[in-house]
């Protein structure tokens, strides 16, 4: 590692050295061919190769069933707001949608999905301020919902599902969607529980601009009339995501995040478990610091805390812009909260190595010394 600073940003976010050292070394050719990734023909050997090997390696990663076809889009997590229901809200007729609200996210794909389907908020963890999961076994499932939609991440305000709810447990028959996009590839997915997930590559595999889709194949063929063709999920699925011109360049970095993934080793694990402890680790050393500290306070229940997005605020406001120079001068950055809650925010996706946490928790112990 070069002494590089730590990037705490929630994404376009951090990516492993070796992979970005990678990149650099093969930008003008890629192995032998005279030619650049984003200079190939999508349709070309060369690519095809290189999207088949990153199919095939996030398959194995996620253990991601035969009857689930993954798929590399375009438009991000956003996109996928209008996508998903274009898709999905008439698969049974109903044109009726469930979602949980636990933040910004999944509202925000509440107000989208009201574009296309008839909208219903099974759950939510309003009022404002109140950051916690609501309990599965209180939600209001309509029987006849054509999906629940859970955002099992929330970004912003960084509270995580540690457990996918299973929704037949819960007398639902209805698919599971779930937006992953700012921990996907950070640990296992049950897709006992799931029909369909998404996520922009972002935050954990890649630059912005890819976005994948892992939808059961029933799933498949239900896509409204007025969905365009280059989001209808089975044409995409049909064409190997070829139909439209897709995002080459992420779709190659992806793949070398992927590889890397697998030759991954920390704590005598391999590969997604390896990644998933040390994001573990990372998380409790974070957590621990704030939770121990009477300058700063992380205000999301505990048995929902995101290992990926750590929220947290100064107690005296009027510090925020000191706290903020002071990381840039250590190397630390990207620390400021996003603009709709205040306060401070550090993303340590799969990328931040264990000593950029140990770095932040040094600082708010130098900081709370100094200012508290």
């Amino acid at each position: 590692m070069t002494s590089r600073p730590f990037n705490f940003s929630a994404g376009p976010a951090a990516l492993p050295e070796e992979v970005l050292t990678q990149v650099a070394q093969e930008m003008l050719d890629w192995h032998g061919s005279g030619m650049s990734v984003m200079e190939m023909s999508h349709r070309g050997r060369e690519f095809i190769s290189i999207a088949e090997a990153a199919e095939a390696d996030l398959r194995d990663l996620l253990q991601v069933p035969a009857n689930f076809r993954i798929l590399f889009m375009q438009g991000g997590g956003l996109g996928e707001n209008a996508i998903v229901p274009m898709n999905l809200s008439q698969r049974n007729g109903s044109g009726k949608v469930d979602v949980v609200v636990t933040g910004s996210w999944s509202k925000k794909s509440a107000q989208e999905a009201q574009r296309y389907a008839d909208v219903h908020i099974a759950a939510t963890n309003a009022p404002e301020g109140q950051r916690h999961i609501p309990v599965a076994a209180e939600w209001q499932l309509r029987p006849d919902a054509a999906y629940v939609h859970v955002c099992s991440n929330e970004t912003i305000d960084g509270l995580e599902f540690h457990e996918l709810p299973d929704l037949k447990a819960l007398g639902s028959d209805a698919p599971l969607v779930i937006d992953c996009s700012s921990h996907q590839l950070s640990r296992p997915i049950d897709w006992s529980r799931v029909g369909l997930a998404f996520g922009g590559a972002q935050k954990n595999i890649g630059p912005a601009g890819l976005t994948l889709v892992y939808v059961r194949d029933d799933l498949l063929g239900h896509a409204l009339p007025i969905c365009p063709s280059a989001f209808d999920y089975k044409t995409v699925a049909e064409a190997q995501s070829m139909y439209n011109t897709p995002p080459t360049f992420g779709i190659y970095v992806a793949g070398l995040v992927f590889k890397w993934l697998q030759r991954f080793g920390y704590a005598g694990k391999t590969g997604l478990a390896a990644i998933e402890q040390r994001n573990i680790d990372k998380a409790q050393l974070l957590y621990a610091a704030l939770d121990g500290s009477n300058l700063f306070e992380n205000r999301v229940a505990a048995n929902c805390r995101s290992r990926m997005n750590v929220p947290f605020y100064l107690r005296d406001e009027r510090l925020n812009d000191a706290f903020l120079a002071g990381a840039r001068e250590r190397g630390l950055l990207q620390l400021k909260g996003h603009k709709s809650v205040g306060g401070m925010r550090a993303s340590i996706y799969n990328a931040m190595p264990l000593e950029g946490v140990q770095a932040l928790t040094a600082y708010l112990r130098d900081f709370e010394a100094q200012h508290g």
